[in-house]
């Protein structure tokens, strides 16, 4: 067995280890083939050499990032202990960063993906954003209009969904048709959150600057001037999302943000966000990103999660 000893030069342990140890214990359930132990500013790795090297090599991002943003997170140390490209994380900068939010928050596009996502906003007025779960395809859509927000690039934003069910009936749930779909709306609502002030999100939520709506809502419109988010757009039909698409007016960014994996429309209709990448894919001015496993941003078991079931499906 080999040994390896790692001193923390220049920085306060508790913020590489966190308070009661709680960032270490995350890199010792990822590292579980090695014994760990720090003390102090000093960390001692035991195990083979293949299996410190590699801890070594992910020690040394985690320091990276932090040297870079000044703090780390659970999110920031899962993504950089189960990706395989650390480029990004070295190459990190202001760039990066799409919105500072409430409490610190750094919103950065964090994967070449969610990369991938910004630099074609730049130059596409429809972008379709496909993946699985947890690849942080929504959260990136809306730190983009967010950004685009507060550089007064638009007026407004507009984030949307159809209202399907997954496996449960709106119709039980207690309240309005409003308080029937907040829910459902919630995730929306949660990056939100995360990116503005609550007063001043209540502010444009009362004002109309920023709307949040079932699809259905979206019919005989046209959205001038705004950036316009489709979210869950696998369980549009091809009608719903032809009518959402040809909302787009002048001066508008859209976004379609979608999982082909999880299509929850009854079997007898189609998707229309499988439909549209067969149809539009040769459009000039609309750009298709494609996610996938190595950009999951939640906890480690979400990527091992997905790819058991990919496996299981049939061919």
């Amino acid at each position: 067995m080999a040994e390896k000893l790692i001193a923390l030069e220049n920085v306060n342990p508790v913020e590489i280890f966190g308070v009661n140890d709680k960032y270490l214990n995350q890199i010792k359930e990822y590292f579980s083939n090695l014994k760990i132990i720090a003390r102090g500013g000093n960390i001692k790795v035991v195990g083979t050499d293949e299996e410190i090297a590699n801890f070594e090599e992910k020690f040394n991002t985690l320091l990276l990032s932090y040297d870079k943003f000044g703090k780390l997170s659970e999110q920031e140390i899962n993504q950089i202990l189960t990706s395989d490209d650390h480029v990004h994380i070295k190459d990190a900068g202001d760039n990066d960063i799409l919105v500072r939010g409430n409490n610190g928050l750094l919103v950065k596009s964090r994967t070449p993906n969610q990369h991938r996502m910004t630099e074609s906003v730049n130059h596409s007025d429809l972008l379709f954003a496909i993946g699985p779960a947890g690849t942080g395809k929504t959260y990136t859509a809306v730190a983009l209009a967010v950004r685009a927000l507060k550089n007064k690039e638009v007026r407004r934003i507009i984030l949307t969904r159809p209202a399907v069910e997954a496996g449960e009936n709106l119709g039980f749930l207690p309240g309005d048709m409003r308080e029937k779909l907040d829910p459902y709306l919630q995730p929306l609502y949660d990056a939100l959150r995360d990116m503005i002030h609550p007063q001043k999100l209540l502010t444009y939520l009362e004002d109309g600057t920023i709307e949040v709506a079932p699809l259905a809502f979206m019919r005989g419109r046209t959205l001038d001037n705004a950036f316009v988010i489709l979210d869950e757009a696998q369980n549009a039909t091809p009608s719903q999302l032809k009518m959402f698409l040809t909302r787009m007016g002048k001066a508008a960014k859209f976004i379609v943000t979608g999982d082909i994996t999880q299509i929850d429309l009854p079997r007898n209709q189609k998707s229309g966000l499988v439909h549209a990448m067969k149809i539009l894919k040769d459009i000039k001015g609309v750009d298709f990103v494609f996610l996938n496993a190595d950009d999951i941003v939640r906890h480690r078991l979400v990527k091992q999660i997905i790819e058991a079931y990919s496996e299981e499906q049939p061919k």
